[in-house]
C-alpha cells in the first residue's frame, strides 16, 4: 500500500492492517525528511515492511533517508544499468560505494550503539529501481541483472505516458509490455513488482510473475470513501 499522505497517524494505521509492506512516497505528496522520519518512528512497532521513494536517485538524498533508518528503498526513473549501478553505489559504503559516514549522528545505528552497524549496513538494505519508460523498457534486462539491484518495479502511468497512452495504463498494449517486463526481469533472477490499483490488473500481473504489487493508497481510499459518503447522503438530501 501506498502512504501518499506524508502523516504519520495515517501510516500508523495503515500499518496495522495487515498489509505485507508500505510505500512511503516522497516524489509526488508534499513528505520530506522529517516527515519521512515521523512516518518511520510511528510504524516501527508493527510487522510490516517499509519502502520509501525518493523523488529522484539524488545520492546526498540516499544518504539522509538512510541514515533516518530506510532499509528499503524504491527509486523512480531508471534508465540504465550505469543509473542502477550508480544508485546501488550510493547505498553502500566505502569501498563499495560512495555513502557518506556519519552513523555517530543516526538512527540507522541507534547513534552508533549498534557497534558492528559500519560493518553490517550493507547487508541490510533493499534496493528497488522503477522502470517506467520505453527508454528503461528497452534497458531492462541489463538494469534488472545489475549486481546490487534486490528488485524492479514497474511503474504503468508513467510507462503509458512513454508508449502515448497518457492517461490509459489499462490499455491492452500497456498491460502486454508490462507483462513482458515481468517476464524479462524474473528470467534475470531478479523480482518484478508492479503499480496495479484495479483488482483484475494485479491479479493478472501476479500471476505473470510478479512478486510484490502495490493494490492502493490511503489518499485514494480517503478520496473514493469521501465520495461514496456524498453520493448516498449529500446528494440525496439536496434532492429532498
Amino acid at each position: 500500500m501506498w502512504i501518499a499522505s506524508g502523516n504519520s497517524y495515517t501510516a500508523e494505521i495503515c500499518a496495522g492492517s495487515g498489509l505485507d509492506w508500505l510505500m512511503l512516497d516522497q516524489e509526488h505528496v508534499p513528505n520530506d525528511l522529517r516527515s519521512t522520519l515521523a512516518q518511520l518512528q510511528a510504524v516501527a512497532p508493527y510487522p510490516i515492511e517499509v519502502l520509501v521513494r525518493p523523488a529522484s536517485g539524488d545520492a546526498v538524498v540516499i544518504k539522509q533517508l538512510l541514515d533516518i533508518g530506510v532499509t528499503n528503498l524504491i527509486v523512480p526513473m531508471v534508465e540504465s544499468a550505469d543509473e542502477a549501478a550508480a544508485l546501488v553505489a550510493a547505498t553502500r559504503y566505502p569501498p563499495n560505494g560512495i555513502r557518506g559516514v556519519g552513523s555517530a549522528l543516526a538512527r540507522a545505528s541507534r547513534w552508533n550503539r549498534t557497534s558492528d552497524y559500519l560493518i553490517t549496513a550493507d547487508e541490510g538494505i533493499s534496493l528497488t529501481v522503477q522502470v517506467e519508460s520505453t527508454a528503461g523498457l528497452a534497458e531492462l534486462k541489463a538494469i534488472a541483472s545489475t549486481p546490487g539491484i534486490d528488485a524492479v518495479f514497474i511503474g504503468p502511468a508513467d510507462l503509458a505516458a512513454s508508449m502515448g497512452y497518457l492517461g490509459r495504463p489499462q490499455d491492452p498494449v500497456v498491460v502486454k509490455a508490462v507483462e513482458q517486463a515481468i517476464s524479462d526481469i524474473t528470467a534475470c533472477g531478479t523480482v518484478a513488482g508492479v503499480n496495479a490499483f484495479d483488482e483484475t490488473l494485479a491479479r493478472r500481473y501476479i500471476a505473470a510473475g510478479a512478486r510484490f504489487v502495490l493494490v492502493g493508497a490511503d489518499v485514494a481510499i480517503l478520496a473514493r470513501g469521501s465520495d461514496d459518503l456524498a453520493r448516498r447522503y449529500v446528494v440525496s438530501d439536496r434532492n429532498s
